[in-house]
């Protein structure tokens, strides 16, 4: 019987500040709390707590047949409990029914796993830390930050204890096949199971959705579900994956994409060959059937070498380099404000907002109040310089000189 994984990213970064040079040394404070507030507020009103309702409706009304996961990053958590805790009381209301699986992550929506082993290992932990004390449950199965996916990455999973990994479904990896099967890793000792998305399916949703030049526009959900039930017998799990402010924010109401939303799975569930599953339901009802070999490290936007969004261009490259250089000052000075404040400055938002701007999304200016890309390296650069003379001024104050009374030297 094949099943819809439904999956949805949600994640706010903490909003910086413009952070001028003359500030370096003088102002230590580097986030927005104003518009922290605002863009918290507004992703609530018109997003969450509307497609939050409208979730659980559905939950109730398919007789709990309709299921979804979600994957909320710490520094989000964190923003709902400062601004919106309404917010987290919707998501328990849905953990709650029994239908709704909460993901594992980096606390900090980080690119920890490409440059620091431990650093990454740790944000895990801190998220599902966090997760178990919001929601009571300890995540089972891992969404790196933008699905950025290797081998390597179901290894350390693995180790830490995960039974299964969602991806991208490449299709220059998968070669032919489909990536509507439970896949394992290649190369590596691994229980891992590797649920990969059907980018074409979540796209349309995500992407091209409301698109009057799209030759399939309108999209229905009788239509949808009609495109999912064509999927021919050796489908075993269809994995829709996708940003979570598809709904009110990318998408307007007016587009009509809570209606299609609402409509969906009753459509789905008309075909009573068809399910929903978790992710976890879905690790444990289909045997991995294949390998996927991912060499090189991909994520969910397979790019061009020439439009990489995270960590290609020279400005990218150089605050990423920096910020990860601070590894070691930030351990040693035992501050978990300044571990904090580390961790929060590698967000993934800050290094895609110094992309190239053909790289960038239309609701690219949503999160970003700069006027530039370079403008963003700039503010950040100020940021890392004031934040590394905290650092050298902290071990400065903690290192204690040593006195040996017996030869009267001060070492």
């Amino acid at each position: 019987m094949p099943s819809v994984c439904l999956y949805f990213k949600v994640h706010q970064p903490y909003q910086l500040k413009k952070y001028e040079v003359k500030e370096i040394g003088n102002a230590h404070c580097y986030e927005d709390a104003e518009a922290d507030n605002a863009t918290i507020n507004r992703v609530a009103d018109e997003s969450y707590l509307r497609t939050n309702k409208l979730i659980y409706e559905l939950i109730q009304s398919t007789g709990k047949q309709f299921k979804v996961s979600y994957s909320i990053s710490g520094t989000t958590l964190e923003l709902f409990q400062k601004y919106r805790p309404d917010i987290i009381e919707s998501f328990r209301q849905l953990v709650d029914t029994g239908c709704v699986e909460m993901l594992g992550e980096t606390y900090y929506h980080s690119l920890s796993f490409l440059y620091s082993k431990k650093e990454f290992e740790r944000q895990v932990q801190k998220h599902s830390d966090l997760i178990e004390a919001l929601f009571g449950i300890t995540p089972q199965v891992f969404r790196n930050t933008e699905l950025i996916y290797n081998n390597k990455l179901a290894e350390i999973i693995d180790a830490i204890g995960f039974k299964g990994i969602l991806c991208e479904g490449i299709d220059r990896l998968l070669n032919g096949r489909s990536p509507n099967k439970v896949y394992k890793s290649t190369g590596i000792e691994t229980d891992i199971s590797l649920l990969l998305r059907n980018v074409g399916l979540s796209d349309d949703i995500a992407f091209r959705f409301g698109e009057e030049n799209w030759n399939e526009h309108p999209l229905t959900a009788e239509k949808f579900a009609e495109w999912i039930h064509k999927h021919t017998e050796d489908t075993k799990l269809l994995n829709l994956f996708m940003d979570y402010e598809t709904f009110g924010i990318h998408k307007k109401d007016t587009t009509g994409i809570f209606d299609f939303l609402q409509a969906l799975p009753h459509e789905i569930l008309k075909n009573e060959s068809w399910k929903f599953n978790t992710p976890s339901e879905a690790i444990d009802t289909y045997f991995p059937e294949d390998f996927y070999n991912v060499a090189q490290t991909v994520s969910w936007k397979d790019k061009s070498k020439e439009c990489c969004v995270w960590c290609e261009n020279m400005m990218q490259n150089n605050t990423l380099k920096k910020i990860y250089s601070l590894e070691k000052m930030v351990s040693q000075s035992s501050d978990e404000k300044l571990k904090d404040m580390w961790g929060r400055l590698q967000a993934a938002d800050y290094f895609y907002f110094m992309a190239d701007e053909s790289c960038h999304h239309q609701w690219y200016h949503n999160h970003n109040h700069y006027q530039s890309a370079k403008e963003v390296y700039h503010s950040y650069t100020n940021i890392l310089t004031d934040f590394e003379i905290t650092l050298i001024q902290k071990a400065l104050k903690t290192t204690q000189p040593f006195h040996n009374t017996s030869v009267g030297i001060l070492y």
